[in-house]
């Protein structure tokens, strides 16, 4: 057997070992993959990213919609009308949610508080009003009678001056500091009062117990020689 050269076996190890050649084309290919990955990878991203922050704005948007969906249910929910158990009958009051919402919040609020429970009607005022609240804090009350007398004694034939109408409930205008809350029902249409009350609901049945405690006995100063008693208050969402 023959021998074969040492140069010639290294030839031929250079030859079974050495490293195969790529080509271009596959190269350019193998590139095309790895690009398509990272805008794949780079679009779910973007995809997950986005569909996240849709999330977020919904949950945000849909706690400010239940926000307003309880302020609109509070609104509503809160009683529309008010019953006087007087000692001569039961008024049956409208209250003015939407034009009066401040004060009439502040009378329910007083109502379930027990605040109008054994209050007299301290000052009827023949055609005029009637007055109930507490001795304390009445300041003005002069300011009243003298507007009853003086009404007394002129016509109101002047149709152009706007007029509170008759049976209409409201409060006088007082300090936000004060704790009175006076309460006045119109026994008739008067001048206007805007300057010093506060309308905030109507009667609408029991027009004849207010003119019942209308036509009660009153001494000079206009204060009941007997008393009239508002014994309770009671709410309700209808009548």
């Amino acid at each position: 057997m023959a021998r074969i050269k040492p140069q010639a076996l290294l030839i031929q190890s250079k030859k079974k070992k050495g490293p195969t050649r790529i080509n271009v084309t596959t190269i350019l290919f193998c590139n095309l993959i790895v690009l398509l990955i990272l805008l794949s990878l780079i679009a779910t991203y973007r995809h997950w990213f986005q569909s996240r922050s849709r999330e977020q704005t919904g949950i945000g948007l849909s706690k400010f919609e239940h926000v307003d969906e309880i302020v609109d249910s509070k609104k509503y929910d809160l009683p529309g009308y008010a019953v006087l158990n007087t000692s001569k009958g039961y008024i049956t009051i409208e209250l003015f949610k939407d034009g009066s919402p401040e004060t009439v919040d502040k009378f329910l609020d007083l109502c379930q508080k027990g605040h109008f429970k054994g209050m007299p009607f301290h000052h009827v005022i023949k055609n005029y009003v009637i007055l109930g609240g507490h001795s304390q804090g009445l300041g003005g009350i002069e300011d009243w009678t003298s507007k009853g007398k003086l009404r007394g004694r002129l016509t109101t034939r002047s149709s152009g001056i706007p007029k509170h109408e008759a049976f209409m409930l409201g409060t006088t205008k007082v300090k936000e500091d004060s704790k009175a809350f006076q309460l006045f029902i119109t026994t008739a249409p008067i001048p206007d009062l805007n300057d010093k009350l506060f309308v905030f609901g109507r009667v609408i049945k029991g027009e004849d117990v207010v003119q019942e405690i209308e036509e009660v006995d009153t001494d000079e100063h206009y204060q009941p020689k007997s008393p009239v008693l508002i014994i309770d208050v009671m709410l309700q969402q209808e009548i």
